[in-house]
């Protein structure tokens, strides 16, 4: 199967964000910053891991230089590099280090997505690892400014990991699959 194309990865990462993170308010913080247009979107299409780290290290100096009412978070996905969540995983740990790197500690953040995530300590069936299951390996690139704002108008920021994971949970495998996400290679 050829390597989907640019626009197909990024229609099916909005699709991804439009019916389950925005969706079912797995963030309730996105859909503002969506619906201005305000995510960029960029594909990877680095052969390999120092590639990729190097396009990193170039889209947190993006960001954090970037005019927050332009471009306030990055969705950096590469729909080909890492298939296997487990180095993948790793790799988020390079992804984090990346960020005190860049002096951008308290400024950006890192947050992870990939169609096989898997919490420590669950089996790969479990419906809760769906809250950080995207179409394609995916880091978020997040300004902490916007976050903590959003933090502070939403009551009870603590409770929206558990709320996800009941929500996930009461929807189930069916309920997900229903949603029409697209996940290449994999039954959803």
């Amino acid at each position: 199967m050829p390597a989907p194309t640019d626009a197909q990865v990024i229609e099916a990462t909005r699709i991804w964000l439009e019916k389950a993170v925005i969706g079912l308010n797995l963030c309730p913080f996105a859909k503002s910053v969506y619906v201005k247009d305000q995510v960029r979107f960029v594909v990877s299409r680095a052969r390999h891991l120092d590639a990729f780290l190097e396009e990193l290290d170039a889209e947190l100096d993006f960001l954090a230089s970037a005019d927050p009412e332009a471009v306030d978070t990055t969705l950096l996905i590469h729909p080909t590099l890492f298939p296997d969540f487990l180095h993948f995983n790793d790799m988020v740990g390079m992804a984090e280090a990346a960020v005190p790197e860049h002096e951008l500690e308290g400024i950006l953040q890192v947050a992870s997505f990939h169609p096989d995530f898997q919490f420590e300590d669950t089996d790969p069936e479990d419906m809760g690892n769906y809250t950080n299951r995207a179409p394609y390996p995916t880091l978020h690139l997040i300004r902490e400014s916007s976050l903590e704002k959003a933090v502070a108008a939403y009551p009870d920021p603590e409770a929206i990991y558990e709320r996800n994971i009941e929500t996930v949970e009461k929807l189930g495998l069916e309920g997900w699959k229903a949603l029409g996400i697209p996940y290449p290679d994999r039954e959803g």
